[in-house]
């Protein structure tokens, strides 16, 4: 064919043309619960090779999507339908929205054609979806035109590049209108691709001043404390922050989001905040200046401000200007990407003799590397329960090394630093919206993301009673997942909550349910765990796990969440 001769053209429906885009984009795999209005948007995916994932809520659909974004560093997609299921969909896209991840939602929509009804009944499933998604604080795209709804999906896609949730609505008579795409001889509908998604954003380090500002700091520090955040694993700065830490002598600790950033560096002091264990605790108390690499400073972090020691100069080094004293003191802002500020402070800072870096010692090496978690409690096992730590840190010798482990919400989530990582890769944790019940369809997600790796959730019985129709999900969908259910029989941390305030508690307990012959009704290996000889029991399985697997731990009620009684105590403060 000769550049003048025009390329051939076909008219198709508007939601053939944009799942074509979205095919040519390379993504592979979307999840969703399909409605009347995105149906064939749906299946047109799915037969051409877009693999559609349907969920069983729309809630477990939009944390699906998250837990693939977040599992890939790629797009996440979920379609969900209108008006009601748009209102079922609501926690999970807020819960989307706070996590950092690239995730685009795209609804059904009522038809946007202009009239005034046809007298035969209201509609049923009207919603302002416009005005209820943008209350949740969530960027929403209306394609108003089947003429330019490809633009929209691509504008859609392009606000969710930075790792921002959007919003897409897809009004019926939009969906079934009809645009023309050209056909090229080589790529059929490859014109579509030239919507790509945007460059990553440019890097930029921070001001010359003010690094060398921190450099000064570091200088006259003895004892440096590095908290570094999800920021700086994003980034890449791993590398970077421990030829730092060498340099001028500084352990480093990591947020919650960060777990195992550090894993193998003999300078690791694990988790800081409300996870942080005692030999962490006890250099950290020692720190006579910080630099937070990337790390947001919350009150998980910092333990309500108790966590990092008073009156101590802090670097806070975030991409973000408005996030710099967000959540605590900053002494000095480095505005910038956490590898540039780390290799511009690593430029700055004059290496320092082995008697002026106190905390990089053999000793300090030794006690980190021997420090044993189990010695930080005595086990509240009962003839019928065992105790959640105790638990976890069998689970974590039993589990393959190479796994992932997501976590839902809760009491139980006392066990994360009992469950060890290679990086923050290997970990989620869906807390982002302060709920319980998001964790399932996110590991869900994050299991088809990362398929090459078990992947282990754990979850507290609360939330997985939310979310049973999910086990048909795994089955269904062939998805590799071993399920962790720590089941205390009760609301675990409501249950805290009650007794520390001496009120009745009957209203947050629940029978003891077995969960393992319902997960077999469903085709999934199960077992039932009341004792550590038990879970042993089932090594062979764990080692090598095959298909989906379920196991109802029976867990000691009695075991409280450190992080619970920081909240407790924050609030007796603040009275």
């Amino acid at each position: 064919m000769s550049p003048t001769t025009p390329s051939p053209a076909r008219t198709v429906p508007t939601y053939e043309a944009l799942a074509a885009d979205i095919k040519a984009r390379g993504v592979t795999a979307v999840f969703g619960l399909m409605s009347d209005d995105t149906a064939l948007f749906c299946t047109a995916l799915d037969a051409m090779g877009v693999r559609f994932y349907g969920a069983r809520h729309e809630n477990n659909a939009c944390s699906m999507a998250e837990g693939y974004a977040a599992a890939t560093g790629k797009l996440g997609i979920a379609i969900l339908g209108r008006g009601p299921a748009t209102a079922n969909a609501m926690h999970g896209a807020v819960y989307a929205n706070r996590t950092g991840s690239q995730v685009l939602l795209i609804f059904g929509f009522a038809s946007t054609s202009s009239g005034q009804g046809n007298n035969l009944g209201p509609d049923g499933k009207a919603l302002n979806a416009v005005g209820v998604l943008e209350a949740a604080g969530l960027q929403t795209f209306v394609a108003s035109h089947s003429a330019t709804a490809l633009r929209t999906l691509a504008d859609a896609i392009n606000w969710t590049a930075p790792g921002r949730c959007a919003a897409l609505l897809l009004p019926m008579n939009v969906q079934f209108g009809q645009v023309q795409i050209e056909m090229q001889a080589q790529a059929p509908l490859a014109a579509l691709a030239a919507l790509a998604a945007p460059s990553a954003a440019k890097r930029s380090g921070a001001r010359p001043a003010a690094i060398d500002t921190a450099a000064a700091l570091l200088a006259k520090s003895r004892k440096p404390l590095f908290v570094v955040g999800l920021g700086a694993h994003r980034a890449g700065a791993r590398e970077a922050i421990e030829r730092l830490a060498d340099k001028v002598g500084a352990v480093v600790a990591t947020s919650l989001k960060a777990k195992d950033m550090f894993h193998g560096y003999p300078y690791n002091l694990g988790l800081i905040g409300s996870f942080s264990h005692g030999a962490g605790r006890r250099l950290i108390d020692q720190a006579d200046c910080i630099v937070a690499f990337g790390a947001g400073l919350n009150q998980r972090t910092t333990s309500y401000g108790t966590a990092l020691p008073e009156g101590v100069p802090l670097i806070q080094v975030e991409s973000v200007r408005a996030h710099i004293g967000r959540w605590y003191h900053a002494d000095v802002a480095l505005v910038g990407d956490a590898q540039l500020v780390a290799e511009q402070l690593l430029q700055a800072s004059a290496a320092k003799s082995d008697a002026d870096k106190p905390l990089h010692t053999e000793d300090t090496r030794r006690r980190l590397l021997d420090f044993d978690l189990a010695s930080e409690f005595e086990p509240a096992h009962t003839p019928r329960t065992v105790d959640p730590r105790t638990l976890a840190l069998e689970i974590d010798r039993l589990l393959p090394p190479d796994r992932n482990a997501v976590y839902d919400s809760g009491n139980f989530l006392q066990i994360v630093p009992y469950v060890s990582g290679i990086s923050p890769q290997h970990f989620k944790s869906a807390h982002d919206f302060s709920s319980i019940g998001m964790g399932f369809g996110t590991a869900i997600g994050y299991a088809v993301g990362a398929p090459d790796r078990t992947t282990a959730f754990f979850v507290g019985d609360g939330s997985f009673l939310m979310n049973l129709g999910e086990l048909e999900t795994v089955a269904r969908e062939d998805v590799s997942l071993v399920i962790v259910v720590m089941n205390d029989c009760a609301y675990g941390a409501e249950l805290h909550y009650l007794k520390m305030r001496d009120a009745p508690v009957a209203k947050s307990v629940f029978p003891d349910i077995d969960f393992a012959p319902i997960a077999a009704g469903f085709g999934f290996q199960t077992a039932t765990v009341r004792t550590l000889d038990e879970l042993r029991a089932l090594a062979p399985m764990l080692r090598r796990p095959q298909g989906p697997i379920l196991i109802d731990c029976k867990i000691t009620a009695s075991v409280m969440a450190p992080f619970l009684l920081e909240t407790v105590e924050h609030e007796r403060r603040k009275s």
